[in-house]
C-alpha cells in the first residue's frame, strides 16, 4: 500500500499528459500535483513537508529538465520522461542522480513501478534530512563554551587535556561535558561522535577547527 504522505510532482507543458499521469498516480493512491512549467514547479512546489519525487519532462519551454535537475541539487528523486531523448542526455541525467529515464509513450505499469522505487529513495532522503535537522537543533542549544568542549571531546581528548587547552578547571570541563551529553541526547562518547559526524562536525572536522 502506498503511503498517503508520499507525493508525486508531474511537470510537463503538455496539459493532456499532466492530467493522464495525475489520474494514473491518484488511482494508485499517490498525491499528484501538476505543474506545466519549470518555474511554476520550482516556485510553487512544497519540497520539504514529506517524501516526494518528480516526474519531469526533459523539454520544457522555460527551463530544460536538466536545468531543473541542477536547481534541485539532488533534493528529491527525478524521473525524466521525454519523447526526444538521446543517449548522451540520458547519461548526463543519470550521472547527475536521476532515478530513471523513460521515453514517451510511457506504459502505466512501468511508470508506477518507477515512481514507487523513486519514493522509496525519497523516504530515505526525507528521514535523513529530518534526522539532521533534529541534530542541528540540539547543537543550537549548546553554549559557545559547550561547543568548544564538544569539538575536543569528539577527537578523544581527556577532560584534563581539554581543561589545559581552554585554561579552565577540570571539574568545570566535567560539568560542560555532562551538559553537552544531555543536550545532544547522547548516552555514550560513541553516541556523541556519531551525532557530530552526521552533522558534519566529526573528529576530522573538529581537529581542523581547533587549529
Amino acid at each position: 500500500m502506498n503511503e498517503s504522505a508520499s507525493r508525486v510532482f508531474v511537470v510537463d507543458d503538455d496539459a493532456g499528459i499532466c492530467r493522464a499521469f495525475a489520474r494514473l498516480l491518484r488511482s494508485a493512491g499517490y498525491q499528484a500535483e501538476i505543474f506545466e512549467s519549470a518555474h511554476s514547479f520550482l516556485n510553487g512546489a512544497d519540497l520539504s513537508s514529506g517524501p516526494a519525487c518528480v516526474v519531469l519532462d526533459l523539454q520544457l519551454p522555460d527551463l530544460s529538465g536538466l536545468e531543473v535537475q541542477r536547481e534541485l541539487n539532488m533534493s528529491l528523486p527525478i524521473i525524466f520522461v521525454t519523447g526526444h531523448g538521446d543517449i548522451g542526455t540520458t547519461v548526463d541525467a543519470m550521472k547527475a542522480g536521476a532515478a530513471d529515464f523513460l521515453t514517451k509513450p510511457v506504459c502505466d505499469s512501468v511508470l508506477l513501478d518507477v515512481v514507487e522505487r523513486a519514493l522509496e529513495r525519497a523516504r530515505v532522503i526525507f528521514e535523513r534530512r529530518r534526522e539532521l535537522a533534529e541534530i542541528r537543533l540540539r547543537l543550537d542549544r549548546l553554549t559557545p563554551r559547550e561547543r568548544e568542549v564538544m569539538a575536543r571531546v569528539v577527537t578523544g581528548r581527556l577532560n584534563k587535556q581539554i581543561a589545559g587547552e581552554l585554561g579552565i578547571a577540570e571539574k568545570t570541563i566535567k560539568i560542560h561535558r555532562a551538559r553537552v551529553m544531555e543536550k545532544m541526547g547522547a548516552q555514550t562518547l560513541a553516541d556523541l561522535i556519531h551525532l557530530a559526524d552526521k552533522a558534519g562536525i566529526g573528529a576530522a572536522e573538529s581537529v581542523r577547527l581547533l587549529h
